[in-house]
């Protein structure tokens, strides 16, 4: 797999099979994974504590076709790699290699109805452990947390918080926990059959973002509206700030 930067922010170009087959091989050991769209890569720039989260990844999925369409801008082969895709083919593939998953996220509904659904999209999965816990923000270490899921055993943790608050739980809870932490988002609810998808079409145009603003105005608008002129903005002064003479950096996995 090969990396870039889309307005600065890491992202990891990868077929959604070889992406989640890399995280997998990560399972059992203390790292973490951000599924990224246009939203967080736009609030990174702003935020300094989820700009550290990202770059603290193992890997930085590309969750919006704005951002794939960057990868590819850059020679780079690229696909979608959403959050309620990869979620059930990381629960195959752990059910196949006998990997323990630890939910964390939601609501005790959501989860409810995941311990049920889960199983029948991945037959032999082992859900070792569940909990919709109340994280305030910005995230404390919670040792408690921790030490439920390493007793746990499980090797994958999917974390359900939404962004910034699960990428800055992961970043805080990582040397702690002896698992691969990834980010999952709204795929709780969606799996779980609380939030409906939009259509494929509209996934494929990039366009699933007004498809839950329609759904949800009141909690998305700001989000939307303002990310998305946001991230406009950034992308197209992009090549602006390339010819500006820049530090180097220590970190040289990801292109310019």
């Amino acid at each position: 797999m090969e990396h870039a930067r889309i307005i600065g922010a890491p992202v990891t170009a990868a077929a959604l099979e070889d992406f989640a087959e890399a995280v997998i091989a990560r399972a059992g050991r203390g790292a973490y994974v951000c599924v990224a769209n246009v939203h967080m890569v736009t609030l990174a720039r702003r935020d300094a504590a989820l700009a550290a989260a990202m770059e603290g990844a193992a890997l930085v999925a590309a969750d919006g076709m704005p951002l794939v369409w960057g990868l590819r801008g850059r020679g780079l082969a690229a696909e979608r790699v959403a959050g309620p895709d990869l979620m059930p083919r990381l629960c195959a593939l752990a059910a196949a290699a006998g990997i323990g998953v630890y939910l964390f996220g939601g609501s005790a509904e959501t989860l409810a109805a995941l311990r049920a659904v889960l199983p029948a999209l991945a037959p032999g999965l082992r859900i070792a452990g569940a909990e919709a816990p109340r994280v305030a923000m910005p995230p404390a270490f919670d040792s408690g947390a921790a030490e439920r899921i390493r007793r746990s055993g499980a090797g994958l943790v999917l974390v359900g918080l939404g962004c910034p608050k699960q990428e800055l739980w992961m970043a805080a809870h990582t040397a702690a926990v002896p698992a691969v932490m990834v980010g999952v988002g709204a795929a709780f609810d969606m799996l779980a059959g609380r939030l409906r998808r939009a259509p494929l079409w509209m996934r494929r145009a990039g366009l699933e973002w007004l498809y839950r603003l329609a759904a949800e105005p009141r909690r998305l608008a700001r989000r939307y509206l303002v990310s998305n002129t946001r991230f406009l903005w950034y992308l197209a002064t992009e090549p602006l700030r390339r010819r500006r003479p820049q530090p180097a950096s220590p970190d040289s996995t990801y292109q310019a």
